[in-house]
């Protein structure tokens, strides 16, 4: 039996405020992405959405409950294991791309190799590169890149690893609106090829609508509810 990839369960997550107050974020009784699922999840800001992502890939810790990932429970690992596993398992696509400045685009998914546990293999990470239609661009940093090109390069990194599942948060936040769908084109595509599962957090709704499954953050997190 296939097992999902990302399960939580019972998790909940609140954070202090300046004023002593506690402001619950997260309240989930249960997640789950199956295997090769593509999820638009969306929910107006300051419900939770980047919080989610966040306690997914063990960045940050739930205060209770349980988060696993493709079978192993990250609340029950120490530091390294958990960036160990985030980087075996996750592919994370940020707003803001993340990429080296000092790095070439293929040096950028070559570093992100190196964080997993097998070996940078040079031969991959171009491949990659050209599966986003970069094959002419792996010998150049991201200042000599557009804004759309290195969007490709941080998807490409994110596959590095052979990861089970892509994170992306607001990926088209930074993107004008006639090049969104290219975005989007991009990774539903890659991922469908790599069988990669997707989970596209965004606040828009017409990306949102390019996806076969969508899910509002306020239907399952009762913490989001509370927040109006």
């Amino acid at each position: 039996m296939p097992h999902p990839v990302i399960e939580l369960e019972q998790v909940k997550k609140a954070f202090a405020m300046p004023g002593g107050e506690t402001v619950a974020v997260l309240d989930i009784d249960r997640f789950v992405l199956e295997e090769r699922d593509q999820v638009a999840l969306t929910g107006q800001s300051g419900s939770g959405k980047s919080t989610l992502l966040h306690v997914i890939s063990g960045i940050m810790r739930p205060d209770s409950g349980r988060v696993w990932v493709d079978g192993h429970d990250l609340t029950r690992l120490g530091e390294a294991a958990s960036d160990r596993l985030r980087a075996d398992k996750l592919g994370l696509v940020f707003q803001q791309f993340n990429l080296l400045p000092g790095f070439t685009a293929l040096e950028n998914v070559l570093v992100a190799m190196s964080f997993g546990s097998g070996k940078p293999d040079r031969w991959r990470a171009a491949d990659l590169l050209a599966s986003v239609g970069l094959s002419h661009r792996l010998d150049h940093k991201p200042a000599e890149l557009s804004i759309g090109q290195q969007q490709r390069v941080a998807v490409a990194r994110a596959l590095a690893n052979r990861p089970r599942v892509i994170l992306a948060d607001e990926p088209t936040a930074s993107i004008d609106t006639a090049h969104q769908d290219q975005v989007i084109d991009l990774l539903t595509t890659t991922c469908a090829e790599q069988d990669v599962a997707l989970l596209v957090v965004t606040h828009a709704p017409e990306v949102a609508a390019r996806f076969p499954k969508q899910l509002r953050l306020d239907d399952f997190n009762r913490a989001a509810v509370h927040h109006g």
